[in-house]
């Protein structure tokens, strides 16, 4: 029950774009394909203050963002834009927002990669429409089936025998991986604070990193995972890590709510 003392970290209306996505269950992001401009209002893209890309994240209301501590977001040299698709388009309407507080989970451990989860205050808050608006959080403790279809979007690396990133925004299907099955690839680094998604001919890769990994319920779209790590060549057929966001949402709506 969410006491009235802490109230959620999401908006209501959070999770239904204005914009659709089209999604088709069968498809670095390695195998994916252009989203529908628009249509992920929740991405955004960490850039440094010349305009280069480096990690995704998702934006879960006006004030805040959320990414992955190994993206090492720091804010005096970057910045986060929001309602991008095109990063080559001069055309798009893009917010570029200054952040005033970058704060890492206190239990980020870089060697691990375990909880590889930080929150971004915005200087100023985004103005919401139908290009930026915030995806729903995951409840905590949310329990999510083996084999959910998910989406994950990002400016990655879509080519592996290219370092070059995506010019426009890609997105790509994944199931859900279960923990016993993804310790056959990883051994024990798998945690409780992580999720596993991918295996099957797509993959999240360098440059995805930070950003999100949604399921839609009822309409309504949620983040469960913030991409964290994989194999380094995001071999296809490996399944790939995702910070799992329920297990920190109590410490987001906790940070969100001491502003």
């Amino acid at each position: 029950l969410e006491s009235p003392l802490c109230p959620p970290a999401s908006p209501a209306g959070c999770g239904v774009p204005a914009i659709s996505p089209s999604v088709h269950y069968s498809e670095r992001i390695i195998n994916g394909q252009n989203a529908v401009p628009g249509s992920w209002p929740w991405q955004v893209s960490l850039q440094t203050r010349s305009g280069s890309h480096f990690c995704g994240g998702s934006l879960i209301n006006e004030n805040w963002v959320v990414t992955a501590a190994h993206c090492e977001f720091n804010p005096y040299s970057h910045v986060v834009v929001l309602g991008q698709y095109d990063r080559s388009s001069n055309a798009e309407s893009i917010q570029v927002k200054t952040v005033s507080r970058a704060i890492t989970n206190p239990n980020w451990n870089p060697y691990t990669l375990n909880n590889d989860i930080t929150l971004l205050k915005l200087s100023s808050p985004a103005r919401l429409g139908p290009r930026v608006a915030p995806v729903c959080l995951a409840p905590a403790n949310l329990a999510l089936p083996t084999n959910l279809q998910c989406v994950t979007t990002g400016w990655g690396r879509t080519n592996t025998n290219s370092q070059a990133l995506a010019v426009r925004l890609q997105q790509v299907t994944l199931p859900l991986v279960s923990l016993s099955q993804c310790r056959q690839h990883w051994g024990n680094q798998i945690t409780s604070s992580m999720l596993c998604a991918g295996g099957v001919g797509a993959s999240s890769c360098q440059g995805d990193s930070g950003g999100p990994l949604i399921y839609q319920n009822r309409n309504v779209w949620t983040l469960i995972g913030i991409v964290s790590w994989g194999s380094s060549n995001c071999n296809v057929r490996i399944p790939a890590m995702y910070t799992r966001v329920s297990q920190f949402r109590n410490w987001i709506d906790y940070i969100v709510a001491q502003g």
